[in-house]
């Protein structure tokens, strides 16, 4: 088992390529969903209903696609390495949220934070842990 291997080398670089494509899958499945929500969910059940029914479908999309990030890669079972795939991810994910999003919308990160529904705010929150996590969740202890 390669649970006892450092973060270095090799394995930095996996992990990176991993956070990278963990990253771009839910990124784009979350930027179609977004269209869709936007155009057609909203109109017809409010802002935060649609916001709040767009969380399950996208932790759908974020479980396959952390194992199969993480599985594509042959990232090893260590917790730390498994954690870091996620981490790298989430880095990415906010780093795209809070330039490219906050340009297409025009928005600051005051308004946007301050325009953040508070119940969908905090389902956001909980979904960005998930999403960080999930790597390490996803783990195949049999590997």
């Amino acid at each position: 088992m390669s649970s006892g291997q450092p973060l270095a080398g090799h394995s930095s670089l996996q992990i990176l390529k991993a956070g990278i494509l963990y990253f771009a899958l839910v990124f784009a499945a979350g930027f179609v969903l977004g269209i869709i929500r936007t155009i057609w969910i909203a109109p017809h059940f409010g802002t935060r209903n649609a916001e709040l029914m767009e969380a399950p479908v996208m932790l759908v999309v974020i479980v396959p696609s952390a194992r199969w990030a993480a599985g594509c890669l042959t990232i090893p079972t260590s917790w730390a390495q498994r954690l870091a795939v996620g981490l790298v991810a989430l880095g990415l994910l906010l780093l795209a949220e809070f330039t490219v999003v906050l340009w297409i919308r025009g928005f600051t990160i005051t308004q946007y934070l301050a325009d953040r529904d508070p119940v969908v705010g905090m389902v956001y929150v909980v979904m960005l842990a998930v999403f960080a996590l999930m790597p390490l969740l996803v783990v195949r202890r049999s590997d």
